[in-house]
């Protein structure tokens, strides 16, 4: 989708300055509208609402677009059309071509590119790609791995992931566009900031009244979150994170830091730097705007049918009665 109003150097300028917090503030500030007369009772930028991620723009560069950051409009245009042409459902880049798990109608990845045209989700580094993973982390999933063969990887649920266990997505990849359920509800109260994503139903309360971190030994699944306004942008930092939560192979040495800036009255840009030096090489950043929502939320009943789970352990029980038997 080319949006009217956005060309693709307005939505570069709004992209490219996230890399640097405060020109990223500034560079927002610079194109906000009338929304601004919007404030909550007590005085804050206005975020309450629903809003809608869905898009076909991957996370990460194709490697066809490795120099191109932002597609033109006529790309634009044959790139959506492409995605619609996949018979399963899924955008032109997911990766799975050819495997079903899910029924084409059960998706909801949307129909549009970002507004603007850019190529990732990701929008720095430059690439578009996610960062290396460091020795440290090559050498900590390996062990795992020889862990896994030793135990087996099912022998309990508990041997699962709390994304498979339906019990939360974790953060941020929880605020990633998703196959489905693509809505987050933002409510505002003048010491907290609400925000409830559709995806397994997570709820979130960030206090931004100035209170401290909890202490480094309380660990949470979302990481331990403080909010704070930097002019018309919230910036929200969490640490503490569990060694339960698994973003991308990083959890207890997770700093993220997201910021949510209205840049227009039907949009919301949202981005999030993570830094792990233990998991990356370097820290990244992801940037995207999402549309205000004109569908209501819905639960997300997952643990209560989980039958993905009780097929996964009772194969596993399988298995090992045919190999006891051999």
């Amino acid at each position: 989708m080319f949006r009217q109003g956005l060309p693709v150097v307005v939505g570069a300028a709004l992209v490219l300055a996230f890399t640097s917090s405060s020109v990223f503030s500034q560079s927002i500030n610079q194109n906000l509208g009338s929304y601004l007369t919007e404030k909550t009772a007590w005085g804050h930028p206005n975020l309450q609402g629903v809003w809608d991620r869905r898009t076909i723009t991957p996370l990460e560069r194709p490697a066809r677009f490795a120099d191109k950051p932002f597609l033109t409009p006529e790309e634009i245009r044959a790139y959506e059309r492409d995605s619609a042409a996949r018979g399963d459902g899924r955008p032109l880049d997911s990766g799975r071509a050819g495997i079903s798990v899910h029924d084409p109608a059960d998706l909801d990845y949307g129909v549009n590119v970002l507004p603007g045209g850019q190529t990732s989700l990701v929008v720095s580094p430059s690439d578009g790609r996610i960062p290396a993973y460091t020795e440290a982390a090559q050498a900590r999933a390996a062990r795992e791995a020889r862990a896994r063969e030793g135990r087996g990887a099912a022998d309990s649920w508990t041997d699962r992931s709390l994304t498979e266990r339906c019990l939360t997505w974790g953060m941020p990849q929880g605020m990633l566009p998703q196959a489905y359920n693509n809505n987050i509800q933002i409510i505002q109260t003048p010491t907290e900031v609400m925000i409830l994503t559709e995806m397994v139903h997570d709820v979130r309360i960030i206090p931004i009244d100035g209170r401290p971190h909890l202490p480094a030994g309380v660990t949470q699944w979302h990481g331990d979150s403080r909010g704070h306004w930097e002019g018309e942008t919230l910036v929200v930092e969490s640490q503490n994170f569990s060694a339960k939560s698994s973003f991308r192979r990083s959890n207890v040495n997770l700093h993220l830091e997201e910021r949510f800036t209205r840049t227009a009255d039907d949009m919301l840009q949202y981005g999030f730097s993570v830094t792990d030096e233990t998991t990356w090489d370097r820290p990244w950043s992801v940037s995207f705007p999402m549309l205000r929502g004109d569908q209501p939320m819905y639960e997300f009943a997952c643990h209560e049918g989980n039958y993905g789970l009780l097929n996964i352990l009772t194969v596993a029980r399988n298995l090992e009665k045919q190999a006891a038997n051999n």
